[in-house]
């Protein structure tokens, strides 16, 4: 697997956010994008996912969209407060389709099985971003993309959660981050936007 990126723009109304922005990571590898707000961070994986169209450049995974091989992590969790964890799950499991780990597995990664049948809106802010990032294991694909995955979490689950993006990595998943907090995983590549201009 390979996700390559090359000569990527973004415009946001009239003004350039980005432009010349190329990368390429192969199945174990992963990336952090760091800089200020406003720099494009969250833009560029909207438009590596498939959700912004890109101003200019090319982006794909083995010759094809990214989409079909990737997950995108955004900075809202994407649930339903008044859903329980599990009937949340399973919608995001059922949507993607073809399976992962089952849904107590996932949860049981993230520290959270004794959560199966709470609703969502019971949780703390902290389980609530763990349960979203459970969302990762219902259905595989090789090419994690986080934006800010680490809201929420205190350092204990920071660190838990860089051991999960270290494992994906080892299992030869590629993983692109936005991040103003690092993620402790040693290896790992570095984008970094400049301040924004006005």
């Amino acid at each position: 697997m390979q996700l390559i990126a090359e000569n990527l723009a973004c415009d946001r109304g009239e003004r350039r956010i980005f432009e010349g922005v190329s990368f390429a990571l192969k199945s174990g590898e992963g990336m952090l994008v760091t800089g200020p707000n406003g720099a494009g961070k969250t833009s560029l994986l909207r438009i590596v996912a498939g959700f912004l169209p890109a101003a200019a450049g090319t982006v794909e995974a083995d010759g094809s969209d990214v989409a079909r091989h990737a997950h995108y992590l955004g900075p809202q969790n994407g649930m339903k407060p008044a859903l329980t964890v599990s009937e949340n799950l399973k919608f995001w499991q059922d949507y993607f389709g073809d399976t992962g780990l089952g849904l107590e597995v996932a949860l049981e990664r993230v520290g959270l099985a004794h959560v199966l049948d709470v609703p969502y809106s019971d949780l703390s802010t902290g389980q609530k971003r763990r349960i979203a990032i459970a969302r990762l294991f219902l259905n595989f694909r090789p090419i994690w993309l986080l934006d800010e995955p680490t809201s929420g979490l205190d350092r204990e689950a920071e660190a838990e959660f860089a051991g999960i993006v270290a494992d994906h990595m080892k299992a030869g998943g590629i993983v692109v981050a936005a991040t103003h907090l690092p993620i402790a995983v040693d290896g790992m590549k570095r984008l970094r936007f400049a301040e924004p201009t006005i």
